[in-house]
């Protein structure tokens, strides 16, 4: 498939890749998964459905027809959703090694509240990465719904 992509949209954000990516991802996702056992996330579905907290115009230039969906956090069962303060994959790199006490960390609804009253939205902050690679709060939705009524 990124073959694929890097033939077809060599000017896409998803064909820069390396073609290891999938490896780590997969390894990345399987970190978040174990971390947010640990802090009793509920998981109906084995991988979650990646969302992001509040819009970012910067994911918007990843794709030739971006769109964005708003849903309320109130129509989410809180305790099936796990958070990162920034894209899981820096998050968990081993070459982002600059001590922000975010890092490494899986977070639940109530913590990631915390974080975002000391340190507030990337997207605010950071809006065109100068300052790390937090660009916007990461949510993984360990269930379907309320995704689900979305797809149809």
């Amino acid at each position: 498939m990124l073959e694929r992509i890097k033939k077809e949209r060599p000017y896409s954000f998803a064909s820069h890749r390396d073609m290891d990516y999938i490896v780590k991802r997969c390894n990345c996702e399987a970190i978040v998964r174990e971390k947010a056992k640990e802090k009793g996330i509920i998981m109906d579905i084995a991988s979650p459905h990646y969302m992001v907290v509040e819009a970012c115009p910067w994911l918007n230039t990843w794709f030739e027809e971006p769109g964005e969906i708003a849903i309320s956090i109130k129509d989410f069962d809180t305790a099936k959703v796990s958070f990162t303060y920034g894209d899981s994959m820096p998050t968990f790199s081993p070459r982002v090694n600059d001590g922000k006490e975010y890092r490494k960390k899986v977070y639940t609804y109530e913590e990631i509240l915390a974080v975002v009253e000391k340190y507030g939205i990337p997207q605010e902050w950071n809006a065109n990465g100068e300052k790390g690679p937090e660009r916007y709060i990461e949510a993984q939705v360990w269930t379907n719904s309320p995704i689900e009524s979305y797809l149809r």
